[in-house]
């Protein structure tokens, strides 16, 4: 697939009426941003005609980003040296494009290196969002989008992406977003309830997770789509749930507990790890609905910590699907108020003080032998709408980080979910062989 750019831009805010003051020079990071991914992350849209013209996108996008002022804005210091977002205007990067072929010729699309020509590079990337939009000769349009984590989270880059639909449709942008990222304040006096010392912070010296990692090469990793019916969602569910060789949940699994846990084993045993070794997942938790009290859904910015289930690997193969499940509810419902208050107490006042630095990071390109897990089944990414309806496909881009996976609503919109996957070649004809087998 040969995409040929036809016009690079910046686009800025399009404000009514008034322009905000210019007093408000910069927004200071709250802790849960400077704790984040210091990175763009990607994703793709895909579009059937008829498709508005991109000048509607493009005034669309303008709309939005009166509202979303820190896309338009650029990371930088404040005079302490603290890391802030420059509310300096500068703009975003507004690609468009054109292929000489039809979409049908090229999707669906599978997670490869091909997508990466869909949405600007994510190298060296000064603007915090970046847009491209690509036309087909058959009228279909995709739409490659990248946003620099440490701005939002997916609840509030979803909130953005749906309030540019709606701004390209010509209708209100409600529910407005929220920008005090004041708000998270530390305990007068401190209270470390718990270390996060090896958990969202460790020191600045380096620690391998496996051996035998080094001179990895893309081809070495396969991002490997499984697609999981709502039927076998269910029985899945219903298998995490049942009673066990003496395992038995309090309450039913839900279908993400229970699909996290068949692949967490699945993985796993294709990796082929000593039965010694201890392994975990890294699952993010949205602490909007966890905090106390809590926070509208419409606050704009990072607010995710992680629960990390682990196991020793002899003990995750052995154990019948419900161990792995309720290991993996137990850690996500431990982070609560109280760890959230916590992890704000710890942040301010020991991560300087300590030189900590962000477990989170996107550069590795090996988790062995642990997992991270992305799910994106809670967002509204399937409501940017910029006209024409509906996206028919969605799917993030091409991130090869051996371990990381992406779960996804299907587009199909019956329930059933897509699972993008990242293993080693070599690892992967075992997971192909028991990835749907429910024993």
């Amino acid at each position: 697939m040969k995409v040929k750019i036809e016009s690079t831009r910046t686009i800025k805010p399009a404000y009514e009426g008034i322009s905000p003051s210019p007093t408000l020079h910069f927004i200071p990071l709250s802790v849960f941003d400077k704790a984040t991914y210091n990175t763009h992350i990607a994703v793709i849209y895909a579009y059937r005609p008829p498709t508005p013209p991109n000048a509607t996108i493009e005034y669309g996008l303008k709309r939005a980003l009166s509202e979303y002022r820190e896309w338009a804005g650029r990371l930088g210091e404040n005079e302490k040296g603290d890391p802030v977002i420059l509310m300096n205007e500068k703009g975003v990067k507004f690609v468009e494009a054109s292929v000489n072929d039809k979409l049908d010729h090229v999707m669906p699309l599978k997670p490869s290196s091909v997508i990466l020509s869909l949405h600007p590079s994510l190298k060296d990337v000064e603007e915090l969002v970046q847009v491209q939009l690509t036309r087909f000769t058959c009228g279909s349009l995709v739409v490659g989008f990248t946003a620099h984590h440490l701005v939002a989270d997916g609840q509030s880059t979803s909130n953005f992406l749906v309030a540019w639909g709606r701004a390209s449709r010509g209708l209100d942008m409600n529910p407005l977003p929220i920008h005090d990222r004041t708000i998270f304040n530390p305990r007068k006096p401190p209270h470390f309830e718990f270390d996060h010392r090896g958990v969202e912070y460790k020191s600045k010296k380096m620690v391998k997770n496996c051996p035998n990692v080094d001179n990895i090469v893309d081809d070495d990793i396969i991002v490997h789509k499984i697609h999981f019916t709502l039927d076998f969602l269910s029985k899945l569910k219903a298998r995490a749930s049942s009673s066990s060789n003496g395992h038995s949940n309090s309450k039913p699994s839900s279908t993400f507990e229970s699909l996290v846990a068949h692949l967490w084993r699945a993985i796993t045993k294709a990796r082929g790890l000593g039965g010694f070794e201890t392994t975990h997942v890294r699952i993010s938790v949205n602490g909007r609905m966890r905090m106390n009290p809590r926070v509208p859904n419409e606050y704009f910015g990072n607010l995710v910590l992680w629960a990390f289930p682990r196991a020793r690997v002899k003990d995750l193969l052995r154990e019948p699907l419900p161990y792995a499940a309720k290991l993996i509810h137990d850690a996500v419902t431990n982070v609560n108020n109280n760890y959230f208050k916590s992890f704000i107490d710890f942040s301010t006042h020991k991560v300087e003080e300590e030189g900590l630095v962000p477990t989170a990071d996107m550069n590795k390109s090996v988790l062995c032998p642990n997992l991270e897990v992305d799910s994106w089944l809670r967002f509204p990414f399937y409501d940017l709408d910029f006209g024409g309806g509906s996206p028919y496909l969605f799917m993030p881009s091409y991130f090869p980080t051996e371990g990381m996976i992406f779960l996804l609503p299907s587009f199909i919109g019956d329930g059933s979910i897509d699972a993008f996957i990242p293993l080693f070649q070599e690892n992967l004809a075992m997971f192909k062989k028991i990835v749907y087998s429910l024993d």
